[in-house]
């Protein structure tokens, strides 16, 4: 999931939530047209940033109602902040997109400015004594739960921002935070615009999948050229017998955005570190994960060194099988080179699994997954998806369905699934519009790089990119589930950041069980369903390098957090990922690549990577309910969890939703249960 940097305001307020019925005197805005939000990204730049302008003189006037009310109606008061808060939210979800999607450099200009214009408001407000002390002086006894619960949060996260210091520290805040959102957008676009490329000669492409061959085309001088997008990038690394063109090809893909970034990093981990002293906090990981499930820094690195504890024994047996692998070819080889792993672990799956790429991507065209995804959802959650064909978007690939449920239309989604140039690089669910009951509907956009079908290209994913789409439009759900609750504040995924991951992460399950699995992978030359045979091989398959997986992912887990423990005055952030490389995983850090200048996240979650595990540990035990009732696709237990995990959004703590679901506090039973199934 992707997470925008604005202002600190904006991640620490988002969780305030109510689900009672309306009363007759809070604030109310006109419903806003389905579509009109994404028809203003389709604005030239000027116009464009003039819409972001007038969202902010709107937010301000909301704001200056706000302070007008002050202690005469509690309600009205949380509803003129809750319309402030979604009018400037969804400015700044305009802007995050368009700067990361939008095919016109132009405009991708304007949303960034219009970013860095919505972040200063944002901070502006979040230091507001009078909307602070309009708030603080609501009653929170006479609110119902879920409004009390906003109201707490909300006026923590006033504290959190600064609202309670002196005129100085809260102007040194302002400064700060202009330079975070400047410094966000830079390591963004370097990664966006970083994109580098490989020539080979086509014997070089020896052990891909044919459609892979013949969509790249040698040009006029013969070569091929492959490019640092994923859609090459794993392929390459994954399946070609060339050892030395795996190499070259892994080493540029950790030289993207290199060398720009690391002075970029290096300056938002000091501005990080001087707000988060300056507030009264250690580091930037205390001051981020106060508010978080995990609650501190230190509990968060407890956390990373329980899981990479729990995975050492099964990581050591991965790595001994690749090791042994790769001395049949290599008689001798001393180790596993890191561009090695995932060719080795692709001849174990074949060799030892009986799972051939050439056999399973087939089963995996991209139309064909796209309409499973939702043919499953559907079946599951008991909801249709109607295209929208008229809609007007930012570039004619993008896809518009709404989404039913019976005649009640919840919400809609636009699915923009494949690579252009400067487009985002990754894989991850944006906010379009936040919901709020009897306002607007939630809308939700994935970005994704999947490989477009062409006349040249069928346009076959990997297994893996199954399992990716399932995941993010998990995020697409829940934002679409939880987009109705009474306040937008909390609409949508807007839960502890620790826990937006585990509603994808179980969506994950319905890829990898064998039975589900056969009606999701459709062979796209015959219309046939994957065997049953070969389903449950790609299972026991999917299982192998499990151990290697969890560690690699405490590695960034430890280099997130790590980075953010402590002065970062001094600091060689290339030292310290390599000791942390060597530490958590069995591949020592290769002189010359700079992984953690592409490393996306650092900016959006910043120390908190630990959050796909954390939420992992959740998600297994979600699933387990599914489970033991036989059928995963049992639509009872479909409708229990939409209504106490994701109907809810934000309107109480994630523990208490997931308590609500399963009737119990949830344990770490069913992922130690995975970890070591095999």
């Amino acid at each position: 999931m992707k997470v925008l940097q604005v202002a600190v305001f904006s991640t620490a307020v988002l969780a305030l939530a109510a689900c009672a019925p309306f009363s007759g005197t809070e604030a109310r805005r006109p419903r806003m047209p389905v579509g009109e939000a994404a028809a203003m990204l389709t604005l030239a730049a000027e116009p464009f940033l003039a819409s972001c302008r007038a969202s902010l003189s709107d937010a301000r006037a909301e704001m200056e109602q706000l302070k007008a009310a002050a202690g005469r109606d509690s309600i009205r008061v949380i509803g003129l902040f809750d319309d402030a808060r979604k009018t400037l939210d969804d400015a700044g979800s305009r802007a995050g997109l368009a700067a990361e999607v939008h095919p016109d450099r132009a405009t991708r200009e304007a949303a960034e400015t219009c970013g860095r214009e919505v972040s200063a408001l944002s901070t502006e407000f979040s230091l507001d004594r009078g909307v602070y002390d309009a708030l603080f002086r609501i009653e929170a006894r006479g609110l119902d739960g879920p409004s009390r619960y906003y109201l707490e949060r909300t006026l923590q996260g006033f504290r959190l921002a600064g609202v309670d210091r002196d005129d100085a520290t809260r102007e040194r805040v302002k400064k700060i935070n202009d330079d975070l959102t400047r410094l966000s957008q830079e390591f963004g676009r370097n990664i966006r615009e970083g994109v580098l490329t490989l020539e080979v000669d086509p014997i070089d492409l020896a052990g891909l999948p044919a459609d892979f061959i013949q969509a790249h085309v040698p040009n006029a001088r013969g070569k091929v050229v492959l490019k640092t997008d994923n859609q090459d990038y794993r392929p390459v690394v994954a399946y070609a017998s060339n050892a030395q063109v795996r190499e070259k090809f892994w080493k540029l893909y950790r030289l993207q955005a290199h060398p720009g970034n690391l002075p970029v990093l290096d300056q938002i981990l000091a501005r990080r570190h001087e707000l988060a002293t300056l507030l009264g906090f250690a580091n930037w990981a205390d001051y981020i994960t106060v508010d978080k499930m995990i609650g501190s820094g230190q509990k968060a690195a407890d956390f990373i060194e329980k899981i990479s504890a729990a995975a050492a024994r099964r990581s050591e047996r991965d790595y001994a099988l690749l090791l042994e692998r790769k001395r049949r070819d290599e008689p001798g080889a001393p180790r596993v080179q890191p561009w090695d792993s995932d060719y080795l672990t692709e001849r174990i799956k074949a060799e030892q699994f009986g799972v051939d790429a050439a056999a399973v991507r087939p089963y995996f065209q991209y139309d064909n997954v796209k309409k499973a995804v939702l043919e499953t959802t559907s079946r599951l959650f008991n909801i249709r998806y109607q295209r929208v064909n008229e809609a007007r978007v930012w570039h004619p690939e993008v896809e518009v369905y709404d989404v039913y449920e019976g005649s009640r239309k919840l919400g809609r989604i636009y699915l923009d699934m494949h690579p252009r140039d400067n487009k985002y690089k990754h894989y991850a669910h944006f906010g379009l519009v936040t919901g709020k009951a009897g306002v607007a509907l939630p809308e939700g956009v994935l970005v994704c790089n999947f490989r477009k079908p062409t006349a040249d290209d069928p346009g076959l994913l990997e297994y893996s990119d199954a399992v990716t789409f399932f995941h993010e439009f998990g995020h697409l759900l829940h934002n679409v589930f939880g987009g109705h609750t009474r306040w937008a504040g909390i609409s949508g995924v807007a839960t502890e950041r620790d826990f937006v991951e585990a509603p994808s992460q179980m969506l994950e399950e319905w890829v990898r069980d064998p039975s589900t699995l056969r009606g999701i992978a459709t062979h796209y030359q015959t219309g046939q369903p994957m065997p049953m045979a070969l389903a449950q091989k790609l299972r026991r398959a999917d299982d192998f390098g499990t151990g290697l997986f969890v560690r690699q992912q405490m590695f960034y887990a430890a280099t997130s957090l790590g980075l953010h423990s402590r002065d970062p005055k001094g600091l060689d952030t290339t030292s310290f990922v390599g000791e942390q490389q060597s530490r958590y995983t069995p591949f020592a850090y290769v002189p010359g690549t700079y992984f953690h200048a592409s490393f996306g996240h650092l900016d959006g979650y910043s120390a908190v990577y630990y959050t796909y595990m954390w939420s992992l540990v959740i998600a297994k035990d979600m699933f387990s309910v599914f489970q033991g009732q036989g059928d995963i696709m049992n639509p009872s237990v479909a409708l229990n969890y939409r209504n106490a995990v994701l109907a809810p959004g934000g309107s109480k703590p994630a523990a208490e939703l997931v308590q609500d679901f399963l009737g119990r506090a949830y344990s770490f039973k069913a992922y130690e249960d995975w970890l070591n199934s095999n």
